[in-house]
This record gives structure tokens, sequence and C-alpha cells, in this order.
């Protein structure tokens, strides 16, 4: 039997105003996924614009970027990992504790790239230490996913779940516009010191994150869950076992969001560089005002989910992406920077954020509590193990087949998001029907 609980359940105890602590768990949460995706951005944002030529000198430009994106690879490789610790400890200890471990693993992991010699300087030793680096960031962002969504989701009102869950989410954005700013003010310093201050600043962002997170509040629902069914034994087998097929469902409807994402912040970074369409001053300045957007954005879409169902928003935003691969290069290809500035707010301001700011409820909703962390993160993290392969591939394809084999990987990944919609039911308390929910969420 699946464990997956019917979504429109009559709530508990406090869950249907939402606990006391609502906003500032909301905040808290938010300003730890900030920190953690400025860290992972900001290594993004350096393997398009710098590691090419500081880590794999002496290759041709082609095969430079290819290492280079592979390394951003080798990160997103080990977010499944980091999921599954993060998940398991999520539903058996808490999770409160695992939003701060996996801030400081993330954080400490991000500050000494800023550190790293170069290979000018030691050869193959430095790449090999970016790497290493590398995992321990992937390990650290995958533990930390999960934690802070449901415990926004678990303290927020039951009729404004969505809308309190995008919080969170908007650290997307946030931590986007945060690591390009970085980058934007320390392009105006000599190469070396361009790249590694936005890292060496990230020791000031976890800080920050560190003081909010141990004044969160553990979650009602974990906390509830401990007194009467208690927690179970081993979550991420429990999941696997019972609710395999929503974890491929999730998996599917993240693709659509995270792949465009990073042909648009990775891939299209290095492309623009490589043809000369833009200066790196353009780049930045297109990343910052879609980021910029999308904060409010992200929030608005979750409002949007909690008013309209998840399950419109989100066939929405996948239809879209899987229109837009081909108007993103148009765009791009003109060489106008108001134009590329545009493009970037279509693909991530209303592409991407539609999608992001309905994932953080609709993905805990799929779940029951007792392994709500283990399901949610293994599916989002497995994606993103995925996804963080896109600039790589679309490396290849470009090499193959120019931007319009990229462009077609785009709507590729619009279209799998498309049909794991179309195979997951709504779960959104104001949209759905008790009675008639099927056991299993997402089952047609």
């Amino acid at each position: 039997m699946s464990t997956t609980p019917a979504p429109a359940a009559a709530p508990r105890g406090r869950s249907a105003e939402g606990s006391p602590d609502k906003l500032r768990v909301a905040l808290g949460s938010a300003v730890g996924t900030t920190v953690e995706n400025y860290d992972f951005l900001a290594y993004g944002t350096a393997a398009a614009l710098y590691f090419d030529e500081v880590f794999f000198p002496g290759q041709s430009s082609f095969a430079a970027t290819l290492a280079s994106f592979a390394t951003l690879g080798v990160g997103f490789a080990m977010r499944p990992i980091g999921g599954i610790i993060g998940g398991h400890l999520g539903d058996r200890i808490g999770r409160k504790p695992v939003l701060v471990g996996a801030l400081i693993l993330m954080g400490v992991a991000t500050t000494l790239i800023g550190f790293l010699p170069t290979y000018d300087q030691v050869g193959i030793l430095a790449p090999a230490l970016l790497v290493l680096l590398r995992l321990v960031q992937g390990i650290g962002f995958g533990a930390e996913w999960g934690g802070a969504i449901l415990m926004t989701y678990e303290h927020a009102p039951l009729r404004s779940k969505g809308r309190y869950s995008a919080i969170p989410q908007a650290g997307v954005p946030l931590g986007l516009l945060l690591a390009n700013v970085a980058f934007l003010i320390a392009a105006q310093f000599d190469s070396h010191l361009a790249w590694r201050i936005p890292f060496i600043l990230s020791a000031l962002l976890i800080a920050a994150g560190m003081i909010i997170r141990l004044k969160v509040s553990e979650s009602p629902e974990f906390e509830e869950m401990q007194q009467n069914e208690g927690v179970a034994k081993s979550p991420v087998l429990e999941v696997l076992r019972d609710d395999w097929r929503t974890v491929l469902r999730v998996i599917g409807l993240r693709l659509a969001e995270t792949g465009g994402f990073y042909v648009i912040v990775t891939y299209l970074l290095s492309y623009m560089k490589d043809e000369g369409l833009s200066t790196r001053a353009v780049h930045l300045t297109a990343l910052i005002t879609a980021a910029l957007l999308g904060v409010g954005a992200t929030i608005l879409f979750g409002h949007l989910a909690d008013r309209f169902g998840r399950r419109p928003v989100y066939l929405t935003g996948t239809i879209l992406t899987l229109l837009y691969g081909f108007p993103l290069f148009l765009l791009v290809n003109t060489a106008h920077p108001a134009l590329i500035v545009i493009a970037f707010i279509l693909g991530l301001t209303l592409c991407h954020d539609m999608l992001a700011g309905t994932q953080g409820a609709w993905f805990s909703e799929l779940f029951s509590a007792r392994v709500r962390t283990s399901g949610a993160s293994i599916g989002y993290q497995f994606s993103a193990a995925i996804s963080g392969f896109i600039p790589f591939i679309a490396a290849m394809l470009a090499g193959a087949w120019g931007w319009k084999g990229v462009a077609v990987l785009y709507c590729a990944v619009g279209l799998i998001g498309l049909i794991a919609v179309l195979r997951t039911k709504e779960t959104s308390p104001a949209h759905t029907v008790p009675d008639r929910q099927p056991e299993t969420a997402g089952a047609r």
C-alpha cells in the first residue's frame, strides 16, 4: 500500500491556521536556500566564464568548456546522495538538524573553492581539488532542499501552503541574483580575484544563515508524528518500496524546470561568450534583472497554485518551456543587449519560476509526513543529477548541430515535464475532493 495520503484530508491541531512561527520559519528557510543557491550557482557562473582558463588551460576552447561543465555536473551527480542522507535524517531525527548541517557543509566547501590554487600554480592537483570540493558541495546542497521546503510547508496554513512554500523557492532567483551581483562587482578586479571573491564572500552569507536557522523551531507535524505514530525506521526504503511511481513523477516534473534553467544560466553564458554575442557585463546584467524579478514571481506563482491548483499552474509552465526553446536562441542571436535581457526574463522569470514556485507545496503533498523529506528529496535531487549534465550535453549538441540542437534539448525537457504533469494528480486542498481521491496520489 502506498504511503501517499489523500491530499485534502482535514487538518489536525494547529495546521489549519499554521504554527505561530510560520512566517519566521519561511523566511529562515529562504535565507538558507538563498545561501545554498548562491554557493551552487556561483560555481555555474564561474564554470561558464572563468574555469576553462583557470583550471583547464592549454586545451582547445571547446575541450576546456566541456571539462569545465563536467566538473559542474559532478556536483549534481552527488546531490541524490545528499538527498538520501538528508531525507533519511530529516524523517528520523527532524527537519531542523538537517538544515543546519547542510548549510555548514555547503558553506565550507564553497569558501574553500575561493582559495584554491590554479593549474598554473600546482598543475593537475588544482582541478582535482576543485572536483573534490564540488563533490562536497553536491552532498550539502542535496541535503538542503527537502528540509527547508518541508519545514516551511509543515508550519504553513492549510490554504496557503503554496504561497508559503514558494518563499524558500524564491531563494533560487535570490541566490542567482546575489551570485551574479558578486561576479559583476568582482569583474572590476584582475582575473584571479574576479572569480575568487564571490566564493570567499560566501562565508558572510553562511554566518547570517546560521544565526537565523538556529532560531527556527522544529516542524509541528514532525513533533506530532513522533508523539503519535512514530517515525519511519527506514524512510528511504519505505518510500522507494511504496511510492516509487510518485518519485519518478517528481523527477519528470522537475526536469522541465531545472533542465531549462541550466541551459540559460550556465550554457547560454558560455555560448554568448564564445560567439561574441555580448560582453560579460551584458550576460550578468541579464541574469541579475531576471533574478530580481524572479524573487517576486516565484512567490506569486505559489499563490496562484493555491488559488487555481498546483496542476494548472505547472501545466502552463511546461507548455511555455516546450514552446520557448527556439525563440530563446533567436532573441540571443540578435546580439542586441535589450533583447538578450528580455530572453533571460522570459526564460527564467516566466518559464522557470512558474514551475519552481509550485514545486514546494505540490511535491510535499505527494508524500505522507513519515517519508515526506525522503520522497520529495530523492525525486528532486535525482532530477538535479540529470540536469547537472545539461550544460555538458548542450555543449556536445552545439558541437554537432549548433544552437538548434540546444534549442531542441530545451524543448525536450519541457515535453518531459508536460507528460509528467498529465500523469500526476492535483493535491491542493482547495481543489480536490477527499472521498474521490485514490489512495495513491498521482495515479491515474
